[in-house]
């Protein structure tokens, strides 16, 4: 069965970047078998109902900006998978979820600068799937989980955010990691390591800096969904975590 993951997607011009993260993101194809289709999250795209994308052919939404002028004419070219945007909506009605579906909305930058870098030749389907802020963690969580059975099609669940996400607590200078970043961040870990669905789900109330860490939940739901589709071997590895700009943190989490 085929590993769920989240990759955190930081600021658009990850794709241009050259880090240790960045690093692992570009070598990722060629270390893991290759995906029939990637399933995607991302933070980016906000739906008051579960959206399930039914686009043949995706275009590239460029929703930012102040950005280097390369990354305006960067380009993600991806294809849909009908047949595997019907099955995603037939897991969910199984499963009691709502959903709806949208074929006209391209590719965010929390969807293609991670498939970018991930599977530069854009020749892996791929079906894109929107966030509902306003549903409970242990909902998201059931998102996810719903489509676990995907995971033996060797379909690929990526959910793409980002645990600690703060725009305004950022430092263009910082060198180092702000305190409660990385004590959020480290409390995260734990309890994702020890499957602890009960404190991540109430993560707001127990986590140490939580406000600061999540102002908004936007991009720690697609964590939970990612998650969720590990849900039958519980299983979480972190395969990376660094920072950027003193507290953005740059993280990449396994489920088996």
């Amino acid at each position: 069965m085929i590993p769920s993951y989240f990759f955190a997607h930081g600021a658009p011009s990850i794709v241009l970047e050259h880090n240790g993260y960045t690093e692992l993101m570009k070598n990722f194809a060629g270390e893991t078998p290759k995906p029939k289709a990637i399933v995607l999250f991302s933070a980016h795209w906000e739906q008051p109902v579960q959206t399930v994308s039914t686009a043949d052919q995706y275009s590239t939404i460029y929703d930012f900006g102040g950005f280097q002028d390369e990354l305006y004419r960067m380009t993600y070219p991806a294809k849909g998978e009908q047949a595997l945007s019907s099955q995603i909506q037939e897991l969910f009605a199984e499963h009691g979820i709502e959903s709806q579906s949208d074929n006209e909305r391209g590719l965010d930058h929390g969807a293609w600068a991670v498939l970018k870098l991930l599977y530069p030749e854009a020749d892996i389907p791929v079906v894109a799937l929107s966030v509902n802020r306003h549903l409970t963690n242990a909902q998201q969580y059931e998102i996810g989980k719903a489509l676990s059975k995907l995971r033996e099609q060797d379909v690929l669940i990526i959910g793409s955010g980002g645990t600690v996400h703060n725009l305004r607590r950022l430092d263009w200078r910082a060198d180092g990691v702000d305190e409660w970043a990385g004590e959020f961040d480290n409390w995260l870990q734990s309890k994702l390591e020890a499957w602890d669905t009960e404190a991540l789900f109430n993560y707001r109330e127990l986590a140490p800096y939580a406000a600061e860490a999540v102002p908004t939940n936007e991009h720690f739901i697609p964590l939970l969904l990612a998650m969720g589709s590990g849900d039958a071997k519980r299983q979480a590895k972190l395969v990376h975590r660094s920072y950027q700009y003193g507290n953005l943190s740059l993280s990449c989490w396994q489920f088996n």
